[in-house]
């Protein structure tokens, strides 16, 4: 019988093999973040599904919630709601117009409020249309009044932070008189209310189940050419002028007419 502690044959006595090295897995190797996507099952939790009750409630709902609003829109008494949110932004695109008006005065203080509220309302009803067909193209189950919803979600939402900036636009508009300085100003509050009314109409959208944003991405570019559009073709909003609305002879492409403006800024 062999010792137990006895050396194997071959190896010298007092010889310790090495142990077995303990298996080390893998480092594992971190891969890109994955885009994070908006739950599309609206109405799974019950706060979704909470009636949205009174103004302040929508726009309480609109800032604090807007998952109720998406949920709300999909249902089959969405009109009201829809009607509110019209009544809404064209109610706050006044207010801010106004505030637009008080730097020139005169005609000015009626005029730019309703440039300022056509213009946002009229931008939203020409591009509409191409929304729901790039929603179709986009799979989404969208409805066409489901999607109206959601533009005039956006147009509320971009009014009301153009309502909170009101009281700031009117400081600098009562402290200078500088035209392109206070377009340059104006123009700065409209991009970032621009961008979070689109990011509430981008997860509404996605919440649709459609299967690809690039239609919308599109679309999103065709909205904003619109709307910049429209400070040109209402034009004097800001300022004044001979007449209430150009001539249809001094149609411009607003790149064009706000070089213009610049230029004649420097000369001044």
């Amino acid at each position: 019988m062999s010792d137990y502690n006895s050396p194997p044959p071959g190896q010298l006595p007092g010889y310790t093999p090495n142990p077995t090295p303990a298996q080390v897995p893998p480092p594992i190797i971190p891969g890109p973040t994955p885009r994070p996507v908006p739950d599309a099952s609206l109405g799974s939790r019950p706060e979704d599904r909470a009636p949205i009750l009174g103004w302040a409630g929508i726009i309480d709902a609109l800032l604090r919630e807007p998952r109720r609003v998406h949920y709300q829109l999909r249902q089959a008494n969405a009109g009201r709601l829809i009607a509110a949110l019209v009544f809404i932004a064209a109610a706050c695109a006044l207010v801010y117009g106004l505030v637009v008006g008080t730097f020139s005065g005169g005609t000015q203080l009626w005029a730019a409020p309703l440039k300022v509220a056509a213009g946002l309302l009229i931008s939203g009803a020409i591009c509409l249309p191409s929304l729901y067909i790039f929603s179709c193209l986009s799979g989404s189950s969208g409805r066409l009044v489901e999607v109206g919803g959601l533009t005039a979600g956006l147009l509320a939402l971009l009014t009301l932070l153009l309502g909170g900036f009101a009281p700031v636009a009117w400081v600098f508009s009562q402290s200078t008189q500088s035209v392109a300085a206070m377009g340059a100003l104006h123009l700065a509050f409209w991009a970032v209310a621009a961008g979070f009314g689109l990011r509430f109409l981008r997860a509404g959208f996605l919440r649709t189940n459609a299967r690809s944003t690039a239609g919308l991405n599109v679309w999103i570019v065709v909205f904003l050419l619109v709307s910049l559009q429209m400070t040109t073709a209402l034009r004097p909003i800001l300022g004044t002028a001979d007449t209430l609305l150009p001539k249809s002879s001094e149609k411009q492409f607003f790149l064009s007419h706000w070089w213009q403006c610049l230029d004649a800024s420097n000369h001044n």
